[in-house]
């Protein structure tokens, strides 16, 4: 039984093997970023306004090369809090300057008084009828800047730059989901087979939510991949290759947009709003190039809407090993494409400095967008 346990788990990390397929086709630019405090800064925006009472603190936190768990251990120290008392939308990355709202019970209000610490300031505070939780962010804007920047990879840069900003990007997962060595996702499979326990709650939902995450960044990929398929190969040839009839193949070829939506996607209004079936694409690929809706990936789980028809086979192909786990999960739907907000770039020839700056919705990834530029 253990021997079948290994060899199911070594099976599922074959299948999960893949590449990110980028959205735009150029060569790697080559340029120094480094995720430090002078370099790379992060802003969160709050959700919604702070009603000015209740049981709550709010703090306005400035942390330099310091987790958000770090900076939440460094409080409670000082501040006699818990870290279960602590409330907190995300994490935000270690390495860089970042700013976010932390929650905590008002009564120890006092005890941060006197705070003071070299990586970690305290800016403002608020208060508020309830704890911060997990995704209640608006979501976060972006300065990145990038070294040794010659003339002519800034134009290629500011090309990307504008292209992306003008049509989206493929909304994958960052790194920060996969850990230093790409492979939470494997203790996320073991957690699933039973092979381990980790007692830590958080933990243990962060790893499954790893798991999660390849998977979606691996159907994904196969997304993009029948989007270049789109410009490389003639209608026949693609009709072929993915055994589409003659008016499914028209619909697809037809789309404005470079990311294609299929029939039975699962849709949903953007930036927020209800699930529903793509049954019109032409009237739905029009509606996306305008974004007023998006198109949605599977995260694993019970309770979450499959696609159909041709968008399920897709899906299938990337997840059927997997539905055997779906009782376990908390599955729910996430948008494949994203978009920049507020979106600008500067260029310093002189100093060869390149600097980026742009607002994301909350859950999508800064190192993304760099990485799709990048490449």
């Amino acid at each position: 039984m253990q021997k079948q346990k290994e060899e199911d788990i070594n099976f599922m990390e074959e299948n999960i093997t893949f590449k990110n397929i980028p959205s735009l086709s150029h060569e790697k630019i080559e340029v120094h970023f480094s995720k430090n405090s002078n370099d790379f800064v992060v802003r969160e925006q709050a959700l919604y306004e702070f009603s000015g009472n209740g049981e709550h603190l709010i703090i306005h936190i400035c942390k330099k090369d310091l987790s958000t768990v770090e900076a939440l251990r460094i409080l409670s120290e000082f501040s006699g809090v818990k870290l279960k008392d602590f409330g907190y939308a995300g994490l935000k990355d270690k390495q860089g300057l970042t700013f976010q709202y932390i929650s905590l019970p008002r009564k120890f209000e006092q005890n941060l008084n006197n705070f003071s610490h070299e990586k970690l300031k305290i800016l403002n505070k608020f208060y508020h009828t309830n704890k911060i939780k997990i995704g209640h962010l608006k979501g976060n804007s972006f300065f990145i800047r990038l070294k040794k920047v010659n003339k002519i990879n800034a134009l290629k840069i500011k090309q990307a730059f504008e292209t992306i900003n003008k049509q989206g990007f493929a909304n994958y997962f960052g790194y920060q989901r996969f850990g230093k060595f790409n492979d939470n996702y494997k203790q996320g499979i073991e957690i699933l087979q039973g092979k381990i326990n980790i007692k830590n709650k958080k933990i243990n939902n962060f790893l499954l939510s790893s798991f999660q995450s390849i998977l979606f960044n691996a159907y994904l990929s196969k997304r993009l991949e029948l989007c270049h398929f789109v410009n490389t190969f003639n209608k026949k040839e693609f009709a072929s290759i993915f055994k589409l009839g003659k008016d499914e193949v028209n619909e697809i070829y037809k789309q404005e947009h470079f990311f294609k939506l299929l029939k039975g996607d699962v849709l949903c209004h953007y930036p927020f709003g209800r699930n529903f079936f793509c049954e019109d694409v032409e009237k739905e690929s029009a509606r996306f190039f305008t974004r007023d809706i998006n198109v949605t990936g599977l995260l694993l789980g019970k309770n979450a809407m499959k696609n159909k028809d041709f968008a399920l086979v897709l899906e299938d192909e990337i997840f059927t090993p997997y539905y055997v786990f779906n009782p376990s999960l908390n599955g729910s739907r996430r948008f494949l494409w994203s978009y920049l907000e507020e979106a600008n770039l500067s260029y310093d020839e002189e100093k060869a400095q390149l600097c980026l700056e742009f607002f994301l919705q909350k859950g999508s990834y800064a190192t993304t967008v760099l990485e799709e530029i990048l490449h």
